[in-house]
């Protein structure tokens, strides 16, 4: 353990930092379980500095991948936000400062991987190749929407990425993970993997345990990753469980439990592609808890202001956030030049607001698609409706 480097956070209960390398290898994975699922793993510090040797595989392709998928989910939800409070939309829910838990996450998938996610994933699904205008037109609900308008706002769907339609019902999205993963073990697909996404809040529901205990059993070929932003929409993590921390939990039921800063864009990655390196060759699930913080409100529909110190909101706003964390790392090593990230900025702004003007003078979808994708062939009742709405005199 003489290579474990320990830092305490003085304005949070953040547990010791794990993040001093061993031959090429992070020592954090070598620990006891319980230490692992206690302690948290870092490669990146706050103020976006690191040991040379804990970055000595980290290159310049993959950390601009990082960023800019970062910095298009801010853009994104930025511009989106400013929609709904226009009357322009109806629903939205951002990711602002939880974009590393994102996008660090996403890029440890391969393509034949499924994604099931929780509510602030839709970065995952954008970074594996869900298009801008599908993600938008989706949020509008109009004829250019895939799904038809059929599906809430904030709830995109991506076939051809393996991308899964997310569920407003807490916890029950996990129980959906582990059955794609048994499914892709069942089947022989070996060399893929499932990723399954929940918040704090889901892990106190009776999906989360029942689905842990499944996987465990089983060795399900899933990553399930925990988002701990701290708040279960009003609710924050001491008074939701007496647990010591989130990743604990998933040692109770014999699947291997990691905890990383949720906001080091790198050891997201790292923790994310060791656990789903492990399912790929048949070595079982995979508990992860990224600890994070929801910085904006829950929704468009919330008022955080009525329940929760903004003064340790502003700490992860400023000092914790994770996009400045990395451009500080990238810019010192000249791998963001100076200037860039407001081009970039310009760059995806305009892009964001080009796909917005087409996607909303789209029109309503056509009437006629309520009844299409129900049956294989409208029923005769399903005609006879659509006739009256068409023409209510008919």
């Amino acid at each position: 353990m003489t290579d474990v480097v320990t830092a305490s956070s003085t304005d949070s209960a953040i547990d010791p930092v794990v993040s001093a390398p061993r031959r090429g290898a992070f020592v954090y994975f070598d620990l006891e379980p319980e230490a692992k699922a206690h302690s948290l793993f870092q490669i990146l510090r706050e103020d976006g500095s690191a040991d040379e040797a804990g970055v000595a595989g980290v290159d310049q392709a993959l950390a601009r991948r990082l960023y800019e998928g970062m910095l298009t989910i801010r853009v994104t939800d930025a511009r989106m936000m400013a929609l709904q409070r226009q009357g322009r939309i109806s629903f939205y829910g951002e990711a602002l400062g939880q974009e590393a838990a994102v996008v660090g996450s996403a890029a440890a998938s391969l393509p034949d991987d499924w994604i099931v996610p929780a509510l602030r994933e839709a970065g995952v699904g954008l970074f594996r190749g869900l298009t801008l205008e599908s993600y938008v037109a989706q949020i509008f609900g109009n004829a250019l929407d895939p799904t038809k308008g059929r599906q809430m706002p904030c709830h995109p769907i991506d076939r051809d990425h393996h991308y899964v339609v997310m569920s407003s019902c807490v916890a029950s999205q996990i129980p959906h993970a582990v059955g794609i993963a048994m499914a892709m073990k069942a089947q022989g697909h070996a060399g893929r993997c499932a990723f399954g996404y929940m918040g704090d809040g889901a892990t106190s529901e009776g999906d989360f345990h029942t689905s842990m205990n499944f996987a465990g059993v089983f060795h399900a070929p899933v990553v399930l990753i925990c988002q701990n932003n701290q708040w279960a929409i009003s609710t924050p993590g001491t008074v939701q469980t007496a647990s010591e921390t989130i990743a604990i939990k998933g040692l109770g039921y014999g699947v291997e439990s990691l905890r990383a800063d949720g906001n080091d864009v790198l050891a997201v990655h790292e923790v994310c592609r060791y656990a789903a390196d492990k399912a790929r060759r048949g070595g079982g699930p995979t508990f992860i808890e990224l600890l994070t913080y929801r910085v904006s409100a829950h929704t468009s529909s919330d008022d955080p202001t009525r329940y929760r110190d903004e003064s340790l909101t502003e700490v992860w706003r400023s000092r914790r956030d994770p996009l400045l964390r990395l451009r500080t790392f990238m810019e010192a090593r000249g791998w963001l030049a100076a200037g860039e990230h407001d081009a970039l900025v310009a760059q995806l702004e305009a892009r964001v607001r080009d796909v917005i003007a087409t996607v909303e003078a789209a029109a309503p979808p056509p009437v006629e698609t309520l009844i299409e994708d129900v049956y294989e062939e409208p029923t005769w009742a399903q005609r006879e409706q659509l006739a009256a709405l068409v023409d209510p005199a008919s």
